[in-house]
């Protein structure tokens, strides 16, 4: 997959796309083949940092001790204290909001097994458990404010049960430079966490939240299948040698 495909896709995804009132997201869709997915080696589940923000605004929660409750408080949406989290736990309402309204959760790594007791039956069937992959399981002496910034422009690529991989990758108004960068970002990912590289990617595809999806790439192949036709229409025909018959080679 080259830039100026990626390029030319946005263009008629939104050229082609229906105005809304609202600022539609641009989605990436990576349909993958050739895998068996029950094989854990098969699948896909990937975080990815960008260069550039997807235009969605990422909510964090962190959930700490009192060595980093203060910094949590001013670096992240919510912070919830060490202290707190029993009488959370028995608030299945409040639990339940909680996991709904944040997309990430940190965690202070010396009280992982009160969290893990306190919120794992709830993050974790949502995926939303404090990840060590992503940097989410933090040091009592952490710097939140990086972990924060870089948490804003993370997507997690993920085929585990179906063989697409959708991630948001900007805005309707983003500028299609940074668009383009982030579809490339998360391509050139998905790409290496594929036994087979490119043998394992079908199809890309760009979409607009209420629009059609356009095909990354399909000029390229519709030019390809055309030189392929022009080819067989100029290659001379074989023309199988007429055999004669035994019979009528005896009589000559």
């Amino acid at each position: 997959m080259n830039k100026k495909d990626v390029v030319e896709a946005l263009k008629l995804v939104k050229e082609q796309g229906p105005k809304r009132n609202f600022n539609q997201s641009v989605d990436l869709i990576i349909a993958l083949r050739n895998l068996d997915l029950k094989k854990p080696e098969h699948q896909v589940d990937s975080f990815i940092t960008l260069h550039y923000p997807i235009g969605k605004i990422v909510k964090i929660c962190a959930l700490v001790g009192p060595e980093l409750m203060a910094q949590a408080k001013e670096a992240c949406d919510h912070a919830v204290s060490v202290d707190e989290f029993e009488a959370i736990e028995k608030d299945k309402k409040q639990l339940k909001k909680l996991s709904n309204e944040y997309d990430y959760f940190i965690a202070q790594a010396n009280i992982m097994p009160k969290v893990a007791r306190s919120f794992g039956r709830v993050l974790g069937p949502k995926g939303k458990m404090p990840n060590p992959k992503l940097g989410c399981v933090v040091p009592p002496n952490a710097n939140l404010k990086p972990l924060v910034e870089k948490l804003q422009k993370s997507v997690r690529a993920e085929a585990k049960v179906n063989s697409m991989v959708p991630c948001t990758v900007g805005k309707e108004d983003s500028k299609d430079e940074e668009v383009v960068d982030n579809i490339l970002t998360i391509y050139d990912n998905v790409l290496h966490h594929v036994p087979n590289g490119k043998q394992n990617i079908k199809h890309v595809y760009l979409k607009l939240t209420m629009g059609k999806p356009v095909k990354i790439g399909e000029k390229e192949e519709e030019a390809k299948e055309e030189k392929v036709k022009e080819k067989v229409k100029k290659s001379p025909k074989k023309e199988k040698a007429k055999e004669k018959p035994k019979e009528e080679a005896k009589k000559e």
